[in-house]
């Protein structure tokens, strides 16, 4: 299944290709709390810019491990980008920023990301 996202202003547009969405990721991380963001990972290559990379900011703290990418017109955190423990390339994808997706049916799983 594909998906299309993007960040308020249309600055940062993508796709994003994978399994139907059946639960997302809510974590309680500094950063993830003050975003509210619901994530979905998937493998970095399932992720397409339909933008250019230039229109991404970049945001990193704490192990400057994982790029938390945002506009910097609208400031929507459309998703990040960093590795699983076996070191794949990875993307979180902020599933607020997907079109069609009814939030209210999907499942959450909450992640200790505080405690990391």
């Amino acid at each position: 299944m594909i998906y299309k996202g993007s960040c308020h202003c249309g600055r940062i547009a993508f796709e994003v290709q994978g399994e139907q969405l059946t639960q997302v990721v809510d974590c309680n991380c500094s950063i993830c709390v003050r975003k509210g963001a619901l994530m979905w990972f998937v493998p970095r290559e399932k992720l397409r810019l339909l933008t250019p990379e230039e229109n991404l900011s970049t945001y990193t703290f704490n192990t400057h491990t994982i790029k938390h990418r945002f506009c910097a017109v609208c400031g929507i955190h459309p998703f990040g980008e960093g590795t699983d423990q076996s070191g794949k390339a990875m993307a979180a994808i902020n599933v607020r920023c997907l079109e069609g997706v009814k939030l209210a049916s999907l499942p959450v799983k909450h992640f200790d990301g505080r405690s990391r």
